[in-house]
């Protein structure tokens, strides 16, 4: 789930200069910019505290996660770390039923209802509606400008089984047992409690429906040629993403964390499936948006904020990005995580 943004004063960061590490351990000047304001490492809380693209979700950063604290869920808000720019949404858009949820596909049936919890900009959520033709979908996210997209999308399709609302992830306004089938894709990463969330998933699926549930696992991701820059964009998405209190190799950790959510492990079904980008046009697509990302999506504006990168070595991160892309035997494979419980 994602949710509207605000821009912070993005001051650039005063830093010592810093040196780019490859897998091998070994290090690599940040190309003749030393003194000049490359990444610092060390890892902090952000110096704000207003969220940026907000998720309608529990903060972990006003101590809430001490012994004894009480979350408000009405009231607190997490930052999805992407945020809502133009390269992020491009990537949404790509996503189908058949790339996104493969491992669900085989158990729906056509009557059945189905919440799509974080849906964004929808495209995977109208293929589900469409494949229901005696059912109905529901799309819930934070953000009410992809909203508006998504019901866009769903009406230039003529599909009609379908409704968007802004919702919570941990407070989801629907009654018990209400869904045959609660999905969410590529969400739990940006949360703080996933397990909280996946306990409200549980509550609106009826009594032996579907929680299904996919994420990516960045410390899985793979690529060739080797890059410094790649491998160093990796390590600054950890520390970001870390610093503002989430997990980003949320896909080998899914099927804990449904155990953990009350799930019967009996009918937990682990799995994983991968995104592969190796021809020239998936190269260009997904190494440009990701050079477009470290420079002016919200990653890039939480790592300056957080004090982790500046200006200088993101635009060498995002240089990085466009070398691999040009590599005519450029290769980067996703893994995803995947699991389908029964509530």
């Amino acid at each position: 789930m994602t949710g509207s943004g605000n821009e912070f004063d993005m001051a650039r960061t005063d830093t010592s200069s810093h040196k780019l590490s490859d897998a091998f351990g070994n290090t690599y000047s940040n190309g003749g910019n030393e003194g000049a304001g490359g990444a610092s490492r060390d890892r902090g809380k952000p110096a704000g505290t207003d969220p940026i693209d907000a998720v309608d979700a529990p903060s972990s950063r006003s101590g809430l996660n001490s012994p004894g604290a009480v979350k408000d869920l009405t009231k607190e808000s997490e930052s999805y770390t992407h945020g809502h720019h133009e390269s992020v949404l491009r990537s949404h858009r790509r996503r189908t039923a058949a790339n996104s949820a493969a491992f669900l596909l085989p158990h729906l049936l056509s009557d059945m209802t189905l919440l799509d919890v974080g849906c964004g900009p929808g495209t995977v959520t109208v293929d589900l509606a469409e494949r229901l033709t005696q059912g109905s979908v529901v799309g819930v996210d934070a953000s009410d400008d992809v909203l508006e997209s998504a019901r866009g999308l769903a009406d230039a399709h003529g599909t009609k089984n379908i409704s968007f609302e802004h919702a919570n992830a941990y407070e989801l306004p629907f009654e018990d047992d209400s869904f045959d089938v609660v999905f969410a894709h590529q969400l739990l990463q940006h949360l703080s409690d996933p397990v909280a969330a996946l306990r409200e998933m549980k509550r609106v699926a009826k009594p032996g429906g579907f929680v299904a549930v996919r994420d990516a696992d960045y410390d899985a991701m793979t690529w060739y040629p080797e890059s410094a820059e790649l491998t160093e964009w990796n390590m600054l998405y950890h520390e970001v993403t870390h610093a503002y209190g989430f997990e980003p190799d949320a896909g080998r950790r899914l099927a804990s964390w449904v155990r953990d959510a009350g799930f019967d492990p009996a009918t937990i079904e682990p799995g994983a499936s991968v995104w592969c980008y190796a021809t020239p046009d998936d190269r260009t697509w997904w190494g440009g948006l990701w050079a477009e990302r470290c420079t002016q999506s919200n990653f890039a504006v939480q790592a300056k904020d957080s004090a982790l990168a500046d200006d200088v070595a993101l635009e060498q991160l995002a240089q990085g990005w466009r070398e691999w892309a040009a590599a005519p035997d450029g290769w980067f494979a996703v893994l995803n995580g995947e699991v389908l419980a029964r509530a």
